[in-house]
């Protein structure tokens, strides 16, 4: 099991930017080998109560708020992930649990019962909260990303492009989803993330100082999305 507490920040920046970033933070910070030439995909199924009620804690812009999500990278099921986040202001802990690919069919099913049958106790404490909250699973956000990182502090610089969504969880797990754009192609969430402090000369790097700070749920953007 997975247990990291850290800060993340966000900002929007324009795509064209991106590149002008990468080549500042290559010299600075290391890739993240999952890259590639473009980045990776990662594509995560959120569950939430029947009324919505993470949905609309976040709507109402309460401080502390959680999400359930399932997490798949580049299409792949070698790596499946099952996290619950926690947000306290700035700060973001996020526990995780590896999962087969039986156990990630049960999560699309509406069945979580395998979850008490773990050994973590994560486990335990989550089946209790998604079967008395009624968690079911709600919708498939997928995205490209490219990240840099450093090891100190568990820095992890990430760009995220191309939001889109598609409310058919049953689609998870198929290798081309029919998913509909939610965000402008021009738009990049730039997320810093790390413990601690930010080293000053990755600060300088991104200019962060004179850039807003945005609050972007990307579930909450595709859910509102769709509701229209």
């Amino acid at each position: 099991m997975l247990d990291v507490s850290r800060k993340e920040l966000k900002y929007l920046i324009g795509t064209d930017e991106i590149y002008i970033y990468k080549s500042k933070l290559e010299k600075i910070m290391d890739a993240d080998p999952h890259n590639k030439d473009g980045g990776y995909t990662i594509r995560s199924l959120y569950f939430d109560t029947f009324h919505d009620n993470d949905y609309m804690e976040k709507i109402d812009g309460l401080d502390k708020r959680q999400k359930i999500r399932m997490r798949i990278y580049d299409g792949s099921t070698s790596i499946i992930k099952l996290e619950l986040k926690a947000k306290e202001g700035d700060f973001q802990r996020k526990r995780s649990l590896t999962l087969n690919l039986e156990e990630a069919e049960s999560l699309i099913d509406g069945d979580y019962t395998f979850l008490m049958e773990r050994p973590e106790h994560f486990a335990h404490g989550l089946y209790t909260m998604m079967h008395t909250k009624g968690y079911i699973p709600k919708c498939i956000v997928e995205y490209d990303r490219m990240a840099f990182m450093n090891e100190f502090n568990d820095i992890r610089i990430t760009f995220d492009m191309n939001l889109r969504a598609l409310e058919d969880p049953s689609e998870f797990f198929k290798a081309n989803i029919d998913a509909y754009p939610v965000a402008d192609p021009a738009e990049t969430t730039m997320e810093v993330k790390y413990n601690g402090f930010l080293f000053s000369y990755i600060k300088q790097t991104l200019d962060v100082v004179n850039r807003p700070r945005i609050s972007n749920s990307k579930y909450v953007r595709s859910r509102a999305f769709a509701k229209q």
